[in-house]
């Protein structure tokens, strides 16, 4: 660390599900000298600090521990899928402490050994052991009260103690780190107010319920986290490893860049690649969802976690474990859920001063009428306290954070990444797309469409211009060859091959003088009078033309274009019945943009450069639309950054990830559309939490006001609308494209 800027650290703090702990973790931190900025996220259970030299990393981890959550240098792990956290993390610096055993906690906080209980099932959790406790010691209490009633108001005060203990303490430690108005401060009042008043009974019911709903913020919040790491179990441990004409098995995590890996049917691919040797079915469906297995051979790419089907394979590994494409999609999707979205940062502040509002509304419920009007003490301050649990702000403080995170990681398993709350809630907006034409649109890879044979076989013909073709990486010269390996047509050796500088390549096939090259560099051999108007047709569709001569006739013509994508229309088709306006954004020449615009019908600007492009959206911006531009990441830069969202199709390539606002990974057009529908199924998902959790607050304010409700209701209020939103939010998880 220098003293030259600011420094980005992160942490792991274990032990928080639910916005109120990330809000104590928050507030505590930044009264640290030397912090000028911090992010805490729940859903990843990540911290992210800015700072100056001046933060004392003891005093951090003391003021977390403090707290009586688990603390550790968020360390980046070789691989994915490791016990200590089961997820990939960003480091800035530290060793790797993520597994040792917390100190014990002053505070005796329910959080405390937090980091031993991130991978036990709940019910053996110190929160789930608590409750029940305390639920043991309720009922108990309920027994000897009705067998021994002179002892009734001593055991429903020590069954209150067991609850109550803890959660006082809470509050107390949560007042010194600078949030006095916190949900244990009001859970604390009401139960002591209880007790003044005679209540004790209740009051003890009441901290049991509160346990109770912790405890299911707790399994909630598990669930949703494990939701986008379950990502980092499909990525096998072991490996098959090549090497020096040997076969050994090795970890897959210790796998390194340009090893050869043996892949055997039914396998799980155990790195990203390229494939050098064999072909095969590949199922993407655990990575892309897409329910249709692949049939790939050697030079195409595959992912880590995907299954090889049917064929044996030979991989050349191209990304360390670290980095393959699931790894990073965890990594991003766990930063971009530390990334508040407008909804959330306004909830955030609404509850700030909701809360201290909550204490003054129950203290003036609770006063007002005995002093000015007569009223009963007890039954007016039992009024105020149950006001106070009605107000309990958990409900609302979760259910934007709740559902974004639901919807981060819904999107994220099915090639949809989007890089937090902000650009969900952006995306839900959006009623224009900007879209560029190769590589978005159409495959980006030329490929054989027409080939006219004159005098011989189409077969021969292929063969022939396949041959001359051998050996050049060329896009028109690897869309014939792959025309002529998918018709299994022959590749015959020709001799004397060698390229013609801007016109094409000659050489010798089956004893046969061959010339392959655009129609004017043919035409200066021979005469093309005959095929002018033919190859005039094909290029109107935006087609590309080879001829083929032989000897000194033409034998045929080869027509080539970059296809529009397999469900290019059917993704343009779902934004226009969405109601949002399309556009072809090309560098391309016209004549061939408005041959695939008119095939796909939408709108078309071509022979655009860069910066037209850029100047487009902004036309677009300024008639009122919100826009989002899809593109490579690269050549549409200006675009993407002027666009409201910013749009990286891609195949899990990094310029996919990191650019850009929203990653397409798997190169679907059919995957904008969805991941539109998406944010605004978050977003309609948002309101509805938090209609719940404001609606039933209201409803009970009133009842309880009126004498109809009292503690009991006013706790399970608070407590149903909490698991009522958070298990609408997780409804997210299971989101499936129409």
């Amino acid at each position: 660390m220098t003293a030259t800027g600011p420094t980005r650290s992160r942490y792991r703090v274990s032990g928080m599900d639910c916005a109120s702990c990330a809000a104590k973790v928050d507030t505590a931190v930044r009264r640290l000298p030397g912090v000028e900025d911090v992010s805490v996220s729940v859903a990843t259970e990540t911290m992210t600090i800015t700072h100056g030299p001046a933060l004392d990393p003891e005093a951090l981890e003391r003021q977390i521990r403090n707290l009586g959550y688990g603390f550790a240098p968020a360390a980046v792990r070789p691989g994915v899928g490791s016990r200590a956290s089961g997820t990939a993390l960003i480091a800035h610096g530290g060793n790797d402490h993520a597994d040792h055993a917390p100190a014990p906690s002053p505070s005796g906080h329910l959080h405390s050994h937090a980091e031993e209980e991130s991978e036990t099932s709940w019910w053996k959790t110190r929160k789930a052991r608590l409750t029940a406790a305390c639920g043991v010691a309720l009922v108990t209490a309920y027994i000897l009260g009705h067998a021994v009633p002179g002892v009734e108001r001593a055991a429903f005060l020590l069954a209150l103690a067991v609850g109550l203990v803890p959660v006082a303490w809470r509050a107390i430690t949560a007042a010194r780190y600078g949030t006095p108005f916190s949900i244990e401060t009001l859970m604390t009042i009401a139960a002591v107010g209880a007790v003044i008043i005679g209540a004790q009974e209740e009051a003890a019911a009441v901290v049991f319920l509160f346990l109770v709903g912790e405890m299911l913020e707790g399994v909630a919040a598990g669930r949703a986290r494990k939701s986008i790491q379950g990502l980092t179990t499909l990525v096998p441990k072991t490996a098959l490893v090549e090497a020096n004409g040997e076969t050994r098995e090795v970890a897959a995590e210790s796998l390194q860049v340009g090893a050869t890996i043996l892949v055997r049917p039914g396998d799980r691919i155990a790195a990203d690649g390229m494939i050098v040797e064999g072909s095969s079915a590949i199922d993407e469906a655990p990575v892309t969802g897409e329910s249709v297995p692949k049939r790939k051979t050697a030079g195409d790419a595959v992912f880590a976690g995907t299954i090889n089907t049917d064929g044996v394979l030979r991989v050349k590994v191209t990304a360390a474990a670290a980095d393959n494409t699931i790894a990073r999609v965890v990594r991003l999707v766990e930063e971009a859920q530390e990334a508040k979205s407008p909804t959330e940062r306004f909830i955030d502040r609404f509850s700030k001063v909701y809360t201290p509002a909550v204490l003054v509304v129950g203290a003036l419920v609770a006063l007002v009428p005995p002093l000015l009007f007569g009223g009963a003490w007890g039954e007016w301050v039992y009024k105020g306290l149950a006001i106070l649990l009605i107000g309990c702000p958990c409900a609302l403080v979760i259910s934007t954070p709740a559902a974004i995170a639901a919807g981060l990681s819904a999107g994220a398993r099915r090639g949809l990444l989007m890089k937090g709350g902000v650009v969900l809630e952006g995306l839900s907006r959006i009623t224009a797309v900007a879209l560029d034409k190769t590589g978005t649109i159409t495959e980006g890879k030329p490929k054989v469409t027409d080939v006219v044979a004159i005098g011989r076989p189409e077969r021969d013909v292929l063969s022939m211009a396949a041959a001359l073709e051998r050996g050049s990486n060329h896009p028109l010269a690897v869309a014939i060859l792959g025309k002529a390996a998918s018709e299994s047509a022959p590749v015959p050796p020709a001799f004397d091959a060698g390229a013609i500088p801007g016109e094409g390549i000659s050489g010798s096939v089956g004893g046969e003088n061959a010339f392959l090259g655009s129609p004017q560099a043919a035409a200066k051999r021979i005469s093309m009078a005959n095929w002018t108007a033919q190859i005039s047709a094909l290029n109107d569709q935006g087609k590309t033309v080879s001829v083929l001569l032989v000897g000194d006739k033409v034998a045929g013509l080869l027509a080539i274009r970059d296809e529009p994508r397999a469900d290019a229309a059917d993704g343009l088709t779902l934004l226009k019945k969405d109601g949002i306006h399309t556009v072809m954004l090309t560098g391309d020449n016209r004549r061939t943009a408005q041959a695939i615009a008119e095939g796909l019908g939408i709108e078309a600007e071509a022979e655009l450069l860069p910066q037209d492009k850029q100047r487009i959206v902004k036309e677009l911006q300024g008639r009122g639309f919100v826009v989002a531009k899809v593109g490579d990441g690269i050549n549409d830069a200006p675009a993407l950054a002027a666009a409201d969202i910013g749009i990286a199709m891609g195949g899990g390539t990094d310029v996919a990830l990191e650019t850009a606002d929203a990653a397409v990974l798997h190169g679907r057009m059919r995957d904008v559309p969805d991941m539109i529908a998406l944010a605004k199924s978050a977003m309609g998902n948002i309101r509805q939490n938090i209609t719940i959790a404001l609606g039933l607050k209201v409803v009970f304010l009133v009842t309880t006001v009126i004498g109809v409700t009292g503690l009991w209701p006013a706790i399970l209020a608070d407590t149903g609308a909490t698991v009522l939103v958070t298990a609408n939010a997780m409804r997210l998880l299971g989101w499936k494209p129409q």
